[in-house]
């Protein structure tokens, strides 16, 4: 048993052995999370600085703009220091801590995206009681509820990924500590394993996608409610990029987690598993900002005159 337990480090091979393609990635990549960094801290600061957003659809906004950030802030750096490394080490209680934080901020999202729809049927369904209704006491609990869920849901699975014994192979077939890869490389019995990744995620799935499909249909008997055309064309545009970042962010958990263990192709889960960890935290301030009038006045009034922001946001 003492040798079964000898693993102290992990090796993440990554997206390529050529040293060649890693300088490439290792560019595209830190162009990518800086620009993560920029637009979601950016969302931020335009919540906190304008007071025409200070209300629950935009702290919600907010939040997830910060999940995004430590989300993408989580796998990023430590993916571009091995792309310029050869020794591709990541320590036992490292590869536990980023499992666990990935896993924290992963849920969080899920859960957020549930209570922003929600939120969405609460401002569509009776916007003269909106404010009462998604008054601080309803809004903060959801959101303090989202992470609670988040962080169970990592302390799960990462107690029970890291009591297995790994006593063979410590390469792990991804970019990150992931649960699939690392269930791969143990040498114990992970049938108990597999059953909580694919019933606690799919449970978890499940309800957020239930919550988002109810809350959708009560806002599409609202909209036909509406008269005017440019009601529901601000309900479309209001509840369209909302809609985009769910089935995003949900059709790649969906096919990452939520299947047997034995269909796990490594090579292209490690392109999907890039997609749902960096490239959605990207697009996520785009999707929900390019399109939002609200936005787009609250980036003219904080940055002012500036060329660059102007024609990125306002040539659209």
């Amino acid at each position: 048993m003492k040798n079964v337990t000898e693993v102290t480090l992990f090796v993440l091979r990554g997206l390529t052995d050529s040293f060649y393609l890693q300088i490439i990635f290792f560019f595209l990549f830190l162009a990518i999370y800086l620009f993560t960094l920029l637009g979601n801290l950016g969302l931020i600061v335009l919540v906190l600085g304008d007071s025409r957003l200070h209300n629950p659809m935009y702290y919600f906004l907010s939040v997830l703009s910060s999940v995004d950030a430590c989300y993408s802030s989580v796998i990023t750096p430590n993916m571009l220091i091995n792309f310029l490394s050869k020794e591709k080490f990541i320590s036992f209680c490292g590869c536990a801590a980023q499992m666990f934080l990935a896993v924290t901020f992963g849920t969080t999202e899920c859960f957020l995206l549930a209570a922003m729809a929600y939120d969405r049927y609460v401002a569509i369904y009776n916007p003269l009681l909106y404010s009462v209704t998604m008054s601080p006491r309803v809004y903060v609990p959801l959101i303090t509820a989202s992470y609670v869920g988040g962080i169970l849901h990592a302390i799960t699975h990462t107690s029970a990924t890291f009591r297995l014994s790994f006593c063979g192979s410590n390469e792990i077939r991804q970019i990150f500590c992931d649960i699939p890869p690392l269930l791969a490389i143990s040498c114990s019995d992970t049938s108990t394993n597999q059953l909580l990744l694919f019933y606690f995620a799919g449970s978890i799935e499940i309800c957020t996608i239930l919550i988002v499909l109810i809350s959708y249909v009560f806002i599409l008997v609202a909209i036909l409610r509406v008269h005017s055309a440019e009601g529901k064309r601000k309900v479309f545009s209001t509840c369209g990029s909302h809609l985009t970042g769910v089935a995003i962010f949900h059709g790649t958990v969906l096919f990452m987690y939520v299947r047997p263990t034995s269909s796990y192709g490594f090579e292209h889960d490690m392109v999907v598993s890039i997609f749902y960890t960096i490239i959605i935290p990207m697009l996520n301030p785009i999707i929900y900002s390019l399109r939002n009038k609200d936005v787009k006045e609250a980036i003219k009034k904080v940055f002012g005159n500036n060329r660059f922001i102007n024609k990125v946001y306002f040539s659209h």
